[in-house]
């Protein structure tokens, strides 16, 4: 499965590109900041990043995109450009007729160290590792994209499912939970916690 990462950002874009293998091993296609100029308009400044991301798209040919969500922050400016990139993104995927997804970073922080509140340089470390890098992908906008694309693939087409059947099958003496990476095994716990959580909440209402 191959997933398009994007950590919308009017002055700096990550993008990040992977392949998840059925064994869920992930390896890096790509990863590129696009960026645009302040002293440029807002219209320029989104076709600036608008003609970066299709050319990707055309090089590397994703099955799906992944795109932070966008959520409330205390800086406008910042919540309107992430949020102008992201209708860019969806619209040059809808045009293609490619897959768009959204997922919150803490839900990314979970599936990829187990924590949901892990910081960028805990991301950035388990991307590295994951992904058998020597270094952190830099700057941050280029780690979270990468962790975006993987949080994706792991929760979506079949990945993610397998993993969990396999990790609870596992936890059952059922099979070797060896094939699962630490990140993967510590996601399928924070799955459960949430799980179990939601399920103690709904019985005390």
């Amino acid at each position: 499965m191959r997933v398009l990462g994007i950590d919308p950002g009017l002055t700096r874009c990550g993008v990040g590109v992977v392949d998840v293998e059925p064994n869920r091993t992930a390896r890096l296609v790509d990863v590129v900041v696009l960026r645009s100029p302040a002293e440029l308009d807002t219209p320029r400044r989104l076709a600036l990043i608008a003609d970066g991301l299709e050319a990707i798209i055309e090089e590397h040919r994703p099955q799906a995109v992944a795109l932070e969500r966008v959520f409330a922050r205390s800086d406008v400016s910042t919540i309107m450009g992430t949020a102008q990139i992201s209708g860019v993104a969806m619209l040059i995927a809808a045009r293609r007729s490619l897959p768009v997804a959204l997922h919150t970073p803490s839900e990314v922080k979970a599936a990829i160290t187990g924590y949901g509140r892990a910081d960028k340089k805990q991301v950035g470390a388990m991307v590295a590792r994951i992904l058998g890098l020597d270094e952190v992908p830099k700057p941050a906008d280029a780690a979270d994209a990468l962790a975006l694309a993987i949080c994706h693939a792991w929760r979506t087409g079949g990945v993610a499912g397998a993993a969990v059947r396999d990790g609870a099958e596992a936890a059952a003496g059922g099979v070797d939970d060896s094939a699962l990476t630490p990140a993967q095994r510590a996601w399928i716990a924070a799955e459960r916690s949430a799980t179990v959580s939601g399920a103690a909440r709904r019985l005390k209402r």
